[in-house]
């Protein structure tokens, strides 16, 4: 808890309820809150009964999987074209960039137009800057390389602490850990294109793909915890 911090305005901010909050803090009593005091405030998730997932939470599984499988394949074949001077850059480029469209459709259920759209924003500055290195570093032009990577990783740092912000079962450090990983990941791939590594390359696209796999789980835990009334069993 901070100054100024009560159960109402916490439940307003994390979209729950103040009951929930004191469902899972038992014994805390709202009229003695102290500055400092920890309140978890995930609300919903006491663990699951039996092993099985409703339909709801598996189409969102489905859908949010893909559309990280698509963010990694697709930047990929950008770091390809860019690198061996595709005729279709400009076209895998842009099929590129409807990714960061489609997840502010997905968010835009469950987190409203506004917020779902500065996260497609956050996304969409990733990708630009990202083009910005892979054609810095093409060139050989190693201060530009450098500024594209710095500016990388504060928009990573930006999109970890946007997530952390508006659903309290998302850590921004754990996302911030996970993004750092993908782009050195990512950064490593583009190298291999450019050296000429093709195997390497190959090898390197299989452990981005499973890390993004686990950026998926990660983001669709998050919003079953924070919105358990959408995922019940029909």
């Amino acid at each position: 808890m901070q100054s100024f911090d009560t159960l109402r305005g916490l439940a307003i901010r994390y979209r729950t309820t103040v009951a929930a909050i004191l469902e899972l803090n038992l014994g805390t009593d709202p009229r003695r809150l102290q500055v400092g005091q920890t309140i978890s405030i995930c609300p919903g998730y006491r663990g699951r009964r039996g092993s099985g997932i409703s339909r709801r939470e598996l189409e969102l599984s489905n859908h949010i999987r893909l559309l990280w499988e698509e963010h990694v394949f697709w930047t990929r074949l950008t770091i390809i074209s860019m690198v061996h001077g595709l005729p279709d850059v400009s076209l895998v480029t842009d099929r590129l960039l409807k990714n960061p469209v489609d997840f502010e459709e997905a968010l835009g259920p469950f987190y409203g137009p506004g917020i779902a759209r500065t996260f497609a924003e956050l996304l969409a500055d990733h990708l630009t800057i990202a083009a910005e290195l892979v054609d810095a570093a093409i060139k050989g032009d190693a201060a530009r390389a450098a500024d594209a990577e710095r500016r990388w990783y504060e928009n990573a740092d930006d999109i970890a602490r946007f997530l952390g912000s508006i659903n309290p079962c998302w850590s921004e450090a754990e996302w911030r850990t996970m993004l750092h990983e993908h782009l050195a990941l990512t950064k490593s791939e583009a190298v291999s294109q450019i050296t000429g590594d093709f195997q390497e390359s190959i090898r390197l696209f299989d452990e981005i793909e499973e890390q993004a796999l686990e950026m998926a789980d990660l983001m669709v835990r998050g919003i079953v915890r924070q919105f358990p009334g959408r995922f019940l069993s029909i």
